[in-house]
């Protein structure tokens, strides 16, 4: 996955959903593929791949490998490796990432700082 106009994620490619009729409140921790369509209120501290789908509403400071934001994140963004935020993505909130893709026409509202790419394999 390395251009977020030509991924096509399938429910197939992620280990754990959360479901849009799920509200979640508390701390999330994963090490693999995980979609939110629900609501998460909290805070998400990961190693995995996160991405919050177009319908789903996340207030919390985010942690994790990679993240595609789609939906509606209100708090701060820090990724190892990439930020992804596509045309129907809004974050109101920081970015702390190496790598940062910001679709035209999404909504961005906070500080962006580049990192350099860890070298850890």
């Amino acid at each position: 996955m390395t251009d977020v106009h030509s991924d096509i994620l399938e429910d197939e490619d992620f280990d754990t959903i959360l479901s849009p009729d799920i509200f979640f409140s508390g701390t999330l921790n994963f090490k693999k593929s995980f979609l939110i369509r629900g609501r998460v209120s909290g805070e998400i501290a990961a190693h995995g791949f996160l991405v919050i789908d177009e319908e789903a509403v996340v207030e919390a400071n985010i942690s994790a490998s990679r993240v595609i934001i789609r939906g509606q994140v209100k708090g701060n963004v820090t990724a190892a490796e990439k930020v992804d935020i596509t045309v129907s993505g809004k974050l109101i909130g920081n970015i702390i990432a190496p790598e940062v893709n910001i679709e035209p026409g999404c909504t961005f509202n906070g500080q962006c700082t580049m990192t350099e790419k860890s070298l850890k394999p």
